[in-house]
């Protein structure tokens, strides 16, 4: 008899669910608007049914159901406690509505978390138990995995490297704030409001407010100098978060996704030419890859059936 693994993935935009095998090889997939704007009872009932659209015929074969969830979320509770994209969500209790309606083990995991535990067991990062994870995107969320466990904190709000503290032009800033795809947009509009000469503008359709991290990644692959030298700063910034992940954490491999990462090595080189120049010493990243993603757009989906297979992430 086939077990199956139920994976979920709740988003502001979008929420998907998918059937796995025991082995995470995805078998179905269905997905949904969110229509987050309807208020937290229609999405519920949406989430329910997406997840009994991909339940198999014998309930008995299912292991259990992992969902992928906006932060902030605490996994130890399975509650949601105030996610951003989730208007008029506090203190949701999501793995009790879930057990509740179908009686399968539930677990509950950071989004970012989930992705780090997609890439460990499926991804770039198969095989290795140190991991740091980080998402380049809209903002910056970070995964780590420390001896083949996740680590959560207290309430499960931990690992958010995207909000580590740092000073910029004596300002008290994030990781987060000058390196993720406003910031990129925003250093852009400001240089060209300066007076520079670009292709983003002509790219945006000489509109400011069009001007986005991807419009300036595709100056940038085309050769403009501006967009490369923004693209190259993002890079350097994030670069020094990892060096300072590396030396809390010491982890064997590093993989970067998100959207920004799509600019390849006019982000990657200068992010471990950074990595290179500010660690303590070249035995913290000399035999430690820097790689992108390679889940793509499933990888919501197949880190929640991680969290049943590793039972909430607490082993690999």
């Amino acid at each position: 008899m086939t077990d199956f693994v139920i994976g979920v993935d709740l988003g502001g935009t979008q929420m998907r669910a998918a059937r796995f095998d025991a082995q995470l090889q995805m078998l179905d997939r269905v997905a949904e608007p969110t229509l987050a704007h309807e208020g937290q009872e229609r999405v519920c009932e949406r989430l329910l049914d997406v997840i009994a659209r991909v339940l198999p015929a014998d309930p008995t074969t299912v292991l259990g159901i992992g969902i992928s969830a906006p932060g902030p979320t605490n996994p130890h509770t399975g509650v949601i406690v105030a996610p951003p994209n989730l208007p008029g969500w506090h203190n949701v209790s999501l793995r009790k509505l879930i057990e509740d309606r179908f009686g399968f083990t539930t677990y509950v995991g950071n989004d970012a978390n989930v992705a780090a535990l997609a890439e460990a067991t499926r991804g770039a990062a198969y095989g290795y138990r140190y991991v740091i994870y980080l998402t380049v995107s809209t903002g910056i969320g970070s995964g780590i995995i420390d001896d083949g466990h996740l680590v959560l904190g207290t309430h499960g709000l931990g690992a958010e490297a995207g909000h580590m503290i740092i000073m910029a032009d004596d300002r008290v800033s994030t990781l987060e704030k000058e390196a993720a795809g406003p910031a990129i947009a925003r250093r852009a509009v400001e240089r060209l409001q300066a007076g520079e000469n670009s292709t983003i503008l002509d790219l945006a359709g000489g509109n400011y407010r069009a001007i986005t991290a991807k419009v300036v990644g595709t100056a940038a692959a085309g050769g403009d100098p501006l967009a490369i030298e923004l693209i190259a700063n993002a890079g350097r910034i994030v670069g020094l978060g990892i060096v300072s992940l590396m030396h809390l954490f010491n982890p064997q491999i590093v993989v970067v996704g998100g959207g920004v990462t799509h600019t390849g090595d006019l982000l990657f080189e200068p992010m471990r030419a950074a990595i290179r120049q500010f660690t303590l010493d070249s035995a913290y990243w000399q035999h430690v890859p820097i790689l992108p993603a390679a889940l793509g757009d499933n990888v919501a989906l197949v880190g929640a059936a991680a969290l049943v297979t590793t039972h909430g992430g607490s082993h690999l």
